[in-house]
């Protein structure tokens, strides 16, 4: 199956949906890559981004945190990116994701830790052809019970 590839900037705090459901929701989605980037590469300045992929909304009005919890089970994916002003070429990357297959929606996360600088995520997913006993367990799974919006 194909892979589709979805790129963008988040500021500090931001939310964004990635759009992927479908009427019948037989077509899932892996996470085959995940990449982040800060806006300002080698600037010289102090930044530490954290960006998340979730299941489901952090809902208006809840601030995204920094708080990485492998206990959620919204939680699809993380990147932790940091580097400072002393040494500029210094780069660091830690990207983390779960190997599951999803039908819904998806939701990116961007927190810093120091400073307020935008980031860049870049996301690969692999397009897998689901039978209607799979379509129904992915979406039952990616819209399972009510919740208390946290950021995991």
């Amino acid at each position: 199956m194909p892979i589709k590839s979805f790129r963008g900037l988040l500021a500090d705090g931001q939310e964004l949906r990635i759009r992927l459901g479908t009427i019948r929701g037989q077509i899932g989605y892996r996470i085959k890559k995940f990449k982040i980037i800060t806006h300002l590469p080698g600037a010289g300045s102090d930044y530490a981004s954290v960006v998340k992929l979730r299941t489901q909304s952090l809902g208006d009005g809840v601030a995204t945190t920094a708080v990485v919890n492998f206990d959620s089970g919204l939680l699809l994916g993380v990147a932790w990116s940091s580097g400072d002003s002393a040494t500029p070429n210094n780069y660091l990357e830690t990207v983390i994701f779960d190997n599951v297959t999803f039908n819904q929606d998806i939701f990116v996360t961007h927190k810093e830790t120091i400073g307020s600088q935008a980031c860049n995520y870049y996301l690969e997913l692999e397009q897998v052809k689901l039978d209607l006993n799979e379509a129904t367990v992915a979406t039952l799974k990616d819209m399972r019970g009510n919740y208390t919006p946290k950021d995991p």
